[in-house]
C-alpha cells in the first residue's frame, strides 16, 4: 500500500540542515541538500533583457551583448559552485555551436567567482568567439548557499 506525507517543513535530526536520503541499491546515502539546485534561470537575452522565470534570482544586468551577470537573491556560501549553461542558436547563425564563458568578478578575472552574482558571455565560436546576443539562455547554480 503506497503512502502520502504532508508536510510544510523537513528538518533534520541531528543537524535540522541536513537530511540523508538513502541511495539506490540501499547501500549509499546523499544528502539531500547538496543535492538540489540553488538557482535557475531562464532569459531572453536580447534588446532588454528579461527573466521568464527564475528561482532564487533577483536582478540581471545587461553588461554588453551576449554578456550578463545573474544576482542571487539569496547569496551562496563560497565561490566554489557549480553553473550549468545552456544557450540557443540567433538569428542568422549557420548552426549552433555556440560556447558560454563564466566570468570572475574581476573585469579581467576569469578565476574567482563572486558569492552574491556570476558573470556569463555567450559566444559564436565560427565567428572568432565574438560575444552574441541569445533569445535563450538558461543557467542553473549547484553549491552550498550561505
Amino acid at each position: 500500500m503506497a503512502s502520502i506525507l504532508k508536510v510544510d517543513t523537513i528538518t533534520g535530526v541531528s543537524t535540522a540542515g541536513s537530511i540523508a536520503v538513502t541511495g539506490e541499491g540501499n547501500s549509499t546515502t546523499t544528502n539531500l541538500q547538496q543535492g538540489l539546485i540553488k538557482s535557475w534561470v531562464n532569459l531572453n537575452g536580447t534588446s532588454t533583457i528579461a527573466t521568464r522565470d527564475s528561482f532564487n534570482v533577483g536582478s540581471l544586468t545587461d553588461n554588453g551583448t551576449g554578456d550578463y551577470s545573474i544576482n542571487f537573491s539569496n547569496n551562496m556560501s563560497n565561490g566554489n559552485y557549480s553553473i550549468t549553461s545552456g544557450v540557443n542558436n540567433y538569428e542568422g547563425a549557420s548552426d549552433n555551436r555556440f560556447f558560454m564563458f563564466i566570468k570572475g568578478a574581476g573585469s579581467h578575472d576569469w578565476s574567482t567567482i563572486a558569492t552574491g552574482s556570476y558573470r556569463t558571455i555567450s559566444t559564436d565560436v565560427d565567428n572568432g568567439l565574438n560575444a552574441i546576443d541569445s533569445s535563450l539562455v538558461s543557467k542553473s547554480v549547484q553549491g552550498d548557499l550561505a
